[in-house]
């Protein structure tokens, strides 16, 4: 099968790649750009492991194929860390709220925590619930990763507020 060039933007930087018209957004990020952040759980998009942020929504990149994301710009949850190294706020949350237990969900859970929350800065519980419905969690019960994310949440509205 022939291949095609596409051009996108992961975690902010410009990546070129030669992809089949089948290969799916998933296997290109991780076999092909090395970025393993999310993670290949279900392959029918009910697990949400590996959600992506995609032009400003979340997104299976499992149901993607490469060659639609060309043009896109494309957020991972490595790409949420600072260029120094340090953590996103929901990335600190989920670690001292302990939102996470094997790990396996909280990519996925992250990101898509990231585009609630830019969404909607101001969350109730029920929302946050709602919003990561199509994420599960197998270890946490949700408690400690509503926990993470409210948590978070009030860092990042704290954070605003004192910049404007």
């Amino acid at each position: 099968m022939a291949k095609m060039h596409i051009k996108l933007t992961v975690n902010n930087r410009a990546v070129e790649a030669l992809a089949e018209p089948r290969l799916l957004l998933i296997h290109l990020l991780r076999e092909e750009l090395g970025i393993t952040g999310p993670h290949i759980g279900c392959d029918t998009s009910h697990c949400g492991a590996c959600t992506v942020d995609m032009n400003g929504k979340s997104v299976k990149s499992c149901t993607v194929f490469a060659v639609q994301a060309s043009g896109a710009e494309i957020t991972t949850v490595e790409g949420l860390a600072g260029a120094d190294g340090s953590l996103h706020p929901l990335q600190e949350a989920f670690r001292e709220h302990h939102g996470l237990q094997c790990g396996f969900c909280t990519p996925g859970m992250i990101i898509r925590a990231y585009r609630m929350l830019q969404e909607n800065p101001n969350q109730s519980e029920a929302e946050i619930r709602h919003g990561i419905s199509g994420n599960l969690c197998r270890c946490t019960g949700y408690l400690t990763i509503v926990r993470a994310i409210r948590a978070a949440a009030e860092q990042m509205n704290r954070a605003r507020e004192a910049a404007e």
